[in-house]
């Protein structure tokens, strides 16, 4: 057999068992890799919903799109919370597009009477030191108690009510317009983001 012929082969040889090595391993973590995506997202909705739910928010999901909610429109989950069949809140990402260096996905969630129960950045892109204020501060905890009604939405050098940070402006400005709009499209969607339905129509794109 021609030395060409034989190299082939044991290429052929060689990519079929590298093809099967990956394929194994893709099935072998694909499971522990889903859950410790359900387990994250499960540790962000317990920061951020009410206290006392007894359902799995993570199984009771309806999706919406809506432009406030990413400039992309692609589809939104919201995660609900219930207590004995009651609704106590819901929990969803909106996306600041205009952070310093991209991107801030913030997991918000709302109560029945549209006030805030939480709010955490979930991704950002920030710088490592700016980044680490909006996660590893109590700073998000200035949304808690919040509705369109009772905050001066901004930070304060906008005379809002929010604080910003020390030579940074950019990273709160956009995560306090973003959580905004998380409001205003949770308040005019309520009923159908709190249905017990298990999926609903979207809304029409704004």
């Amino acid at each position: 057999m021609p030395e060409f012929i034989k190299m082939g082969v044991t290429l052929m040889i060689v990519g079929a068992v590298a093809t099967a090595v990956l394929a194994a391993t893709e099935m072998v973590t694909r499971e522990p890799i889903k859950e410790a995506k359900r387990l994250e997202i499960l540790r962000a909705l317990t920061q951020v919903l009410p206290e006392g739910f007894d359902n799995a928010p993570d199984n009771d999901t309806v999706q919406m799109i809506d432009k406030r909610l990413n400039r992309k429109e692609t589809p939104v989950t919201f995660y609900r919370a219930r207590k004995s069949g009651s609704t106590l809140g819901a929990a969803f990402v909106v996306t600041a597009p205009d952070g310093y260096s991209g991107d801030i996905d913030i997991m918000i969630a709302v109560n029945p009477q549209e006030i805030l129960t939480g709010v955490q950045v979930v991704a950002h892109k920030e710088t490592p030191g700016l980044g680490d204020k909006v996660v590893l501060t109590d700073w998000p905890d200035k949304f808690r108690g919040k509705t369109l009604d009772n905050a001066k939405w901004g930070v304060k050098k906008d005379g809002g009510e929010f604080d910003q940070f020390a030579g940074a402006t950019i990273t709160p400005r956009a995560i306090v317009a973003a959580v905004k709009r998380g409001l205003e499209m949770f308040k005019d969607h309520k009923e159908s983001i709190l249905s017990p339905r298990t999926e609903a129509v979207p809304p029409a794109k704004k």
